[in-house]
């Protein structure tokens, strides 16, 4: 495995750049005079990796990040292959790319030189910001029980990057043991934490309490469709633990594509429900979705007569 080239593969954005800092971090040890140099898919001009790849009049170490390889021109590409057929020894050369066959025979010839790949794959199902979050929470030494993450993931886990910035924000801003009090109080307004808290009234069958929130919620501007999407989602969470039979939760996740703490919750939440109710408050919610999205004239009417279906159907009756 060479030690001066490494390719970073994989979409997820965010640990590319990571992994990126932390090559630059160790070649920084031993090079605390490196020069980073920084080459872009888009805009590049033919030639510039061999004019930042010659050797420096001063003899430093450089170290040469290519972004965007899958993005990448014909010129650039050319650049690569024709540097990786005799690399520099002084040169450090970094690689990302994302997806898709574009770049592939630059991609075969770093591996065929024995590159570092270093894997970022996608982090898209809640199991997997779930464990994002766990790890940086470990990364900085800090303790965070379950139902924090769980919280953190429901609040701020549409984008990664967001979601990394608030498990920052919790870690310079609070002292402790990280719990879902701590998590309500920095991350409880927002607009996904909203349609948790409407959801899980709903399905909880608390009428009272899913109206009196989506009011709360539609009187400080927040939109009913996301709302509604939550509602969606709970549901099918509902229908699919109730459906995958017994066993633990942890392996219920994996078959699922779930954290095991969203099938212990959707677990505890089935007590009440039958299928048949369940699939007639899937219904009703996939119709408010249609009239919240331009189907209907009063799309807050259309998600109050879903809740007050999920609650009737919850409630037997």
């Amino acid at each position: 495995m060479s030690t001066s080239l490494f390719l970073v593969q994989g979409p997820e954005a965010i640990l590319a750049d990571r992994a990126v800092e932390q090559v630059v971090a160790d070649v920084r040890v031993t090079s605390p005079e490196l020069e980073v140099v920084t080459l872009r898919a888009e805009g590049y001009e033919e030639g510039e990796l061999t004019v930042h790849a010659s050797p420096s009049l001063f003899g430093e170490d450089k170290l040469i990040v290519v972004r965007d390889l899958h993005q990448a021109p014909d010129a650039l590409q050319l650049d690569l292959l024709s540097y990786l057929g005799d690399p520099e020894e002084s040169v450090t050369l970094v690689v990302t790319h994302a997806s898709g066959n574009k770049g592939k025979k630059v991609l075969d010839t770093l591996k065929q030189a024995k590159a570092r790949v270093i894997e970022v794959p996608a982090i898209k199902s809640d199991r997997d910001k779930a464990e994002f979050v766990g790890h940086e929470f470990r990364r900085a030494r800090r303790k965070a029980e379950p139902e924090a993450v769980q919280a953190l993931v429901e609040a701020v886990g549409k984008d990664v990057r967001e979601l990394a910035s608030a498990c920052q924000q919790l870690v310079d801003d609070t002292t402790g043991v990280i719990d879902a009090d701590v998590v309500e109080r920095y991350h409880g307004g927002r607009v996904e934490a909203t349609g948790f808290k409407v959801a899980d009234a709903a399905v909880a069958g608390r009428t009272g309490e899913a109206l009196r929130l989506l009011r709360h919620a539609v009187n400080v501007g927040v939109d009913p469709v996301p709302i509604v999407a939550v509602l969606a989602q709970q549901l099918r969470q509902l229908a699919r633990v109730g459906g995958a039979g017994r066993g633990r939760s942890a392996d219920l996740a994996r078959e699922l594509g779930m954290a095991p703490w969203q099938v212990d919750k959707a677990r505890r939440s089935l007590q009440g429900w039958s299928g048949d109710a369940l699939g007639r408050s899937i219904q009703a919610v996939a119709a408010a979705d249609f009239e919240v999205k331009g189907g209907g004239r009063d799309p807050v009417y259309a998600v109050e007569k879903a809740l007050l279906t999920i609650t009737r159907e919850r409630n037997g009756g």
